[in-house]
């Protein structure tokens, strides 16, 4: 099938990198394995962070336009040029979705979305515009994969009985990273603590400074701290873990892509409270390298690590259990090793690529009735090992 896809927070194409420019990569990537053809249908960003109602109007607005323009070049092609559904990523009140909705309708397919959330606290206030939009494009949505419990729950109150509504965990290609050696620890070296995030005001802020407070609880024990990440908020970052130690502070700013999975492999536990989290890319690249994780019990955690197998999940700001967990893990090197092992297992077997392609396209074929057999039976055959 012919795949129209968008994401209105943020283009798959953009060049500032985000875990939720990763997603919509791999959504993508999912979509071409599963044998269809995907188009960027537009990089109109709809996005809206300060709730001024003002802008949002005008995004709006500029968001029709841009249908009527899609409408238009999508009637201009060849029947079985145009698409055959409409797929948005990530929809909510400050990413409304005013464009997919407007061309499915127009063309007569399904719209389809991943990863949607609802928040009726949103109804009213600076954020009513947008949070109106986000929830048109919800409930004429055919096809609706979750990504978390937490915002399968939401969308759950508002979907009419005739919406389909399906789960899809959160997921990468595991590949690079399961590739890399790790070296079992020896007795008294270093313990090597990870974490990897963005430098930005904010949630991102908000963990660095809970993960300074929680690591002072266990200064006394033999560790070293490297951090990935750069932004604005950089200076604040540096200031909350300078009391730390700058004998145990590894900074190695922003790090390509290609670079992580050594740097995963270099270290023995991952760190992230976690504040705000959706659910966290790098929590599924660690696990992914074989890394056992430590983080906060937030939102969509829960969804990325199997608490107590793959890693340890803590209540939100609970710094003695946060704590408490890390010390334990520095003590016991082969139950962090054994951990480690059934996370890249657990990432290899149930978070992949090619996992997320058999449960997309069993949602977009069920979407399609039409374009039910011979190429669901050569999708089958193509999966049968995937299974």
């Amino acid at each position: 099938m012919n795949i129209a896809f968008y994401a209105p927070m943020k283009a798959p194409d953009d060049l500032t990198p985000s875990g939720d420019r990763e997603m919509a990569g791999l959504l993508i990537s999912a979509c071409v394995i599963a044998g269809h053809d995907v188009e960027i249908a537009s990089s109109f960003r709809a996005f809206e962070g300060a709730g001024d109602p003002a802008l949002q109007e005008k995004l709006r607005y500029g968001a029709e336009r841009e249908a009527a323009r899609l409408i238009e070049r999508y009637r201009a092609r060849a029947e079985d040029a145009r698409p055959h559904i409409w797929f948005s990523y990530h929809v909510y009140y400050k990413s409304p979705d005013w464009i997919g909705p407007l061309v499915a309708r127009a063309l007569g397919i399904p719209y389809v979305i991943a990863e949607a959330s609802f928040a009726a606290s949103r109804a009213d206030g600076p954020w009513a515009i947008a949070h109106k939009g986000a929830e048109l494009a919800i409930k004429s949505a055919d096809l609706i994969f979750s990504m978390t419990h937490l915002d399968a729950e939401g969308i759950d109150k508002i979907l009419l009985p005739s919406q389909k509504h399906r789960d899809l965990p959160p997921f990468l290609d595991p590949r690079p990273y399961a590739s890399t050696v790790r070296k079992s620890p020896q007795p008294g070296e270093t313990v090597r603590l990870l974490a990897v995030g963005m430098m930005r005001p904010g949630d991102k802020l908000e963990s660095y400074r809970r993960l300074a407070d929680y690591l002072a609880i266990v200064k006394h024990r033999n560790w070293s701290l490297t951090i990935v990440g750069d932004g604005n908020a950089r200076a604040e970052v540096a200031a909350a873990l300078a009391p730390l130690g700058s004998d145990r502070l590894i900074f190695k700013g922003a790090r390509q892509k290609i670079e992580m999975p050594d740097i995963y492999a270099a270290a023995d536990i991952y760190v992230w409270p976690a504040a705000g989290e959706a659910y966290g890319m790098a929590l599924l690249e660690a696990q992914a390298s074989g890394l056992p994780v430590v983080a906060g019990k937030v939102r969509g955690v829960p969804d990325v690590i199997l608490d107590g197998q793959t890693g340890f999940l803590t209540p939100e700001g609970d710094a003695e259990a946060f704590a408490g967990v890390i010390d334990f893990m520095i003590s016991e090197p082969e139950a962090r090793l054994k951990m480690g092992e059934t996370a890249k297992r657990f990432v290899g077997n149930m978070r992949s690529l090619e996992k997320a392609a058999v449960i997309l396209n069993d949602g977009l074929m069920s979407a399609r009735p039409d374009q039910g057999g011979s190429p669901r039976r050569r999708w089958q055959r193509l999966f049968r090992r995937a299974r």
